[in-house]
């Protein structure tokens, strides 16, 4: 049975980032805050707790006097920064580059609005940590829809700027798009450029989408590993299980069953943007193991 590492998976640059800047900082002090979960992955957390690194909600940033804390790649709202100003608190930035790209251009977005007519819009998961960054940046004067469903919210009077929280898919984007510029169609014939489309979305993640069909139809069986509350990972899983219906989700090597293995030739193990390398890896040695032990059995 040959085992196959998918190549694409782990880490993007941002997370890859703010972990490194976490480890820096824990490598000299033994110790760093962060304002919420560096990663939605359950095994890398605990890695970097036992280094030292302590995770807070924002009750307790909103007490912390003098003490140095982590932002992670997700991004924050003005307010985070300000709060860290008046309580004399050493940030470590670990905002996405991309992230910070589209906080600017919400921003200017949001600034401009009341000149240019144009409603700012987000295509993204309320309350996820990144679309509340974005709507701080703006004031609070974004709207923010998580599907089709949700246009109730637009004011179709009035022209509009879509953006997408950067790890969304790109299919489902402009699918939302099109539908848009459809109704707008209907209701006002003679705007010709009613829907000011801003593809925000990180190809990292997006590009994955296809390479992950390819991976899921090569392989008999895909193991995919992701955290518990990690959307990006339930999201490149549903991908799998729609190509392979010997596809499994699991958080860490303990959680393999030996019996999805029977009779494959070819494995493949994938995982999330928030799942590192050495779990991934860990995975793979652990069905090793599996296999090693079934021969050995049959020997």
């Amino acid at each position: 049975m040959k085992i196959h590492i998918d190549q694409s998976a782990g880490f993007c640059f941002g997370v890859r980032k703010a972990i490194q800047l976490a480890e820096d900082e824990l490598a000299r002090t033994g110790h760093l805050y962060c304002l919420g979960q560096v990663v939605h992955n359950e095994e890398e957390e605990n890695r970097l707790k036992q280094m030292g690194l302590e995770v807070i909600d924002y009750p307790e940033y909103e007490k912390l006097q003098n003490d140095t804390v982590l932002i992670r790649a997700h991004g924050e709202p003005p307010k985070t920064y300000k709060i860290a100003g008046d309580n004399k608190l050493n940030l470590i930035d670990g905002t996405c580059p991309i992230v910070i790209k589209l906080q600017n251009k919400i921003k200017r977005a949001s600034e401009d609005s009341s000149k240019t007519g144009r409603q700012v819009v987000v295509f993204g998961k309320r309350k996820h940590p990144e679309v509340v960054g974005l709507e701080g940046q703006a004031g609070d004067k974004i709207t923010v829809i998580e599907n089709y469903a949700d246009i109730g919210k637009i004011d179709f009077d009035k022209p509009l700027c879509i953006y997408a929280q950067t790890t969304k898919s790109l299919g489902e984007f402009y699918d939302l798009v099109q539908k848009l510029e459809e109704k707008y169609k209907t209701l006002h014939p003679h705007w010709n450029d009613a829907v000011k489309v801003n593809d925000s979305i990180c190809r990292h993640v997006s590009n994955r989408n296809e390479s992950l069909m390819t991976f899921a139809l090569v392989n008999d069986v895909v193991i995919f590993v992701g955290g518990e509350h990690s959307s990006n990972g339930k999201h490149l899983f549903g991908i799998c299980k729609a190509f392979n219906e010997k596809s499994w989700y699991i958080g860490n090597a303990g959680m393999l069953k030996a019996e999805w293995f029977v009779g494959a030739r070819s494995v493949g193990v994938s995982g999330a943007t928030s799942t590192p390398q050495w779990l991934l890896k860990e995975v793979a040695e652990a069905i090793e193991g599996i296999a090693a032990l079934k021969y050995r059995e049959m020997d």
